[in-house]
């Protein structure tokens, strides 16, 4: 058995009760050595394989051949295993080399929902997911997609937004954004949500300082209807508050 778990944003708390259980269910614990480190409180005397970064190929292909000699292997991915996460690559292995493995997807919640709630409720409308990171998918690609979506009007929540290798990105994609977007728009951002170093803050689109802005952290950049109210970001969905239609 080979589970794909979604560890949540890093918080025990906001792990799903199938985690958990999968987790306590798992002989063998596989993941980057970041994730492991979250889970270190729940794996006990289990074994547990590490990788660094760059090395998803030979972590999923680990955990399927221990899941092939029998072993009950838990492969876990930060947030949801299906964003940006191992789900998909450990499908694709199992259906190429057509391997006999029974392999359950764990959803968990992803960094878009977690930052959503704790800077108030920007994404009750539309909105889309990019992640910056352009080691697997070419950076022509990743403005092409920018741009739609600010054309479209969509809240964007940007994964990977900014790192050493890559600094200049998130700067980049407002420049792709700045035609399409009032420099009033509200932007939030929450760095390593659920975890012990959490931050969050609010500016707008013009105020934006890119410098405090790193791997852990989520961008969200808000649509035309998007506002700022006590210290929370709102999007509205539409209803007609002034009338007190309770809507759906």
């Amino acid at each position: 058995m080979l589970y794909v778990i979604g560890i949540g944003p890093g918080s025990e708390a906001t792990m799903t009760l199938e985690a958990l259980d999968a987790l306590k269910e798992a002989e063998v614990i596989v993941g980057y050595k970041t994730y492991t480190h979250l889970v270190k409180g729940l794996t006990g005397d289990k074994e547990v394989i590490k990788t660094g970064m760059c090395k998803e190929i030979e972590r999923c292909q680990a955990a399927i051949e221990l899941a092939q000699a029998g072993r009950k292997v838990a492969l876990i991915s930060s947030g949801d295993a299906g964003i940006y996460g191992m789900a998909g690559l450990v499908l694709e292995l199992v259906t190429r080399q057509q391997i006999d493995v029974e392999v359950r997807l764990i959803p968990g919640m992803t960094a878009s929902i977690a930052a959503a709630a704790l800077l108030g409720a920007p994404l009750m409308h539309d909105f889309c997911h990019i992640s910056l990171s352009d080691l697997l998918t070419p950076w022509p690609v990743i403005e092409k997609r920018i741009v739609a979506a600010a054309q479209a009007d969509f809240v964007i929540c940007f994964y990977n937004p900014r790192s050493r290798g890559r600094a200049d990105h998130l700067a980049r994609a407002f420049e792709l954004m700045a035609p399409h977007i009032a420099p009033t728009t509200p932007v939030g951002v929450v760095k390593a949500a659920g975890r012990k170093k959490q931050e969050k803050w609010l500016t707008t689109f013009a105020e934006f300082d890119f410098e405090p802005v790193d791997m852990t952290s989520l961008v969200i950049v808000g649509n035309q209807s998007t506002y700022m109210q006590d210290g929370l970001m709102i999007t509205p969905r539409g209803y007609d508050v002034s009338s007190g239609d309770d809507g759906e």
